[in-house]
């Protein structure tokens, strides 16, 4: 059984954020500002409130090396604080937006960061040293809509975005001065920055929470439309399988393993899909559930057959597709709103998450202890 620890910090939270040695989180309350609290006597007390943004921040991220937070938010601004003595001081970084700032995530190498956006466009932000300034350069007129989520592959050059146009992409950021052309793959290792590697056009409806595998070998994203995809062998001719479920849409990712996947969305609980030996990617139960019976995973599909779910919720244009429609599942559990962030909070040697931690809308903050619980051991490798 999983371990779940859960702290009702506030009546909504938008995003949230651990600092380096995970003493403390940092988070929007769906306001102007962001509050960081630290665990003190067996209790969590707040300590720091960041205010300089003057609409709700929209997205939070802590590096591990270089212990910086930067918040971006819906006024179009991004910041990047750093902790002097006591306090954390803001550095604002020009985005050059017409629209909202909606997510941002650091590189592995925490030498840029990735923005995504309402104005159909992604930012990728860089410390000058020269001007001692961070600035952008502009990913342009490659999304139809609003940038959703933005995901870093581990070569610190290719960028993964999934957007309300429905499809996710793939580009190159490769930046002069910044980044060698040595840790580029073989994708990317003549790429421009800002060059679309690949456009995944497999989902009919708005799509989320994009995300790479430990080894970047496997993308994983998910569709409004009860759905997600994943991605083996990224490149000009991908092979992709779809997994639809009948439970309500996820709204971001996380690879606990290879092989391993968990789901977070408007279900209220963690979902864990799995691949077998073969890579067949398929829906395992919810955490903390029993596992699904073969028998009900069997009707699932024989009623997908019957009924040409598959088709319905869009099957791959790329390689070989599953798609799977998966029994309803009871709703509830530590989270009783959309949980709508996932972040990885301790890792193996080998990338696998052993320790997770999510927030929602019901203003909680969840950390989910797996090291001891069945079903995830048996399907790490």
């Amino acid at each position: 059984m999983t371990t779940i620890e859960a702290h009702q910090f506030a009546q909504c939270i938008t995003c949230h954020a651990w600092s380096p040695d995970q003493t403390m989180v940092a988070f929007c309350p769906n306001s102007t500002e962001v509050h960081i609290y630290r665990f003190l006597v067996d209790k969590w007390e707040r300590v720091h409130v960041l205010q300089k943004h003057d609409q709700i921040v929209s997205g939070i991220d802590w590096s591990v090396r270089s212990n910086k937070i930067v918040t971006v938010s819906h006024d179009r601004n991004s910041y990047v604080w750093n902790q002097e003595g006591s306090e954390w001081v803001p550095t604002l970084v020009i985005l050059r937006l017409n629209r909202a700032a909606l997510c941002v995530q650091w590189s592995p190498k925490e030498n840029k960061f990735a923005v995504g956006s309402g104005a159909k466009t992604v930012c990728i932000c860089y410390y000058e040293q020269e001007n001692n300034w961070w600035v952008s350069k502009l990913i342009r007129k490659r999304h139809s809509s609003s940038v959703t989520s933005v995901a870093w592959h581990p070569n610190n050059i290719l960028l993964a975005t999934t957007s309300t146009d429905g499809k996710c992409r793939i580009f190159s950021t490769l930046i002069k001065g910044v980044d060698s052309r040595d840790s580029a793959t073989s994708l990317a290792s003549d790429a421009k920055f800002g060059e679309q590697i690949v456009q995944l056009d497999l989902c009919s409806s708005w799509a989320f929470g994009v995300k790479w595998s430990p080894s970047g070998n496997t993308l994983a994203y998910v569709g409004h439309s009860s759905t997600i995809y994943f991605i083996e062998d990224v490149g000009p001719a991908p092979s992709a399988q779809t997994v639809a479920f009948r439970d309500l849409p996820l709204r971001d990712v996380m690879f606990v393993s290879e092989r391993m996947v968990v789901g977070v969305g408007f279900d209220c609980n963690p979902m864990i899909f799995a691949a077998d030996e073969s890579g067949l990617w398929s829906y395992v139960k919810y955490v903390n559930e029993r596992r699904a019976t073969a028998s009900s995973s069997k009707s699932g599909s024989q009623f997908s057959e019957a009924f040409g779910f598959g088709k319905l919720y869009g099957q791959s244009k790329y390689g070989v597709s599953t798609d799977t429609v998966e029994p309803s599942k009871p709703r509830g559990g530590v989270h009783h709103n959309c949980i709508n962030c996932i972040i990885p909070l301790k890792k193996a040697e080998d990338g696998s998450v052993k320790k997770f931690s999510t927030s929602g809308l019901d203003g909680k903050v969840a950390i989910w202890d797996i090291e001891s619980d069945a079903d995830f051991s048996l399907k790490r490798n």
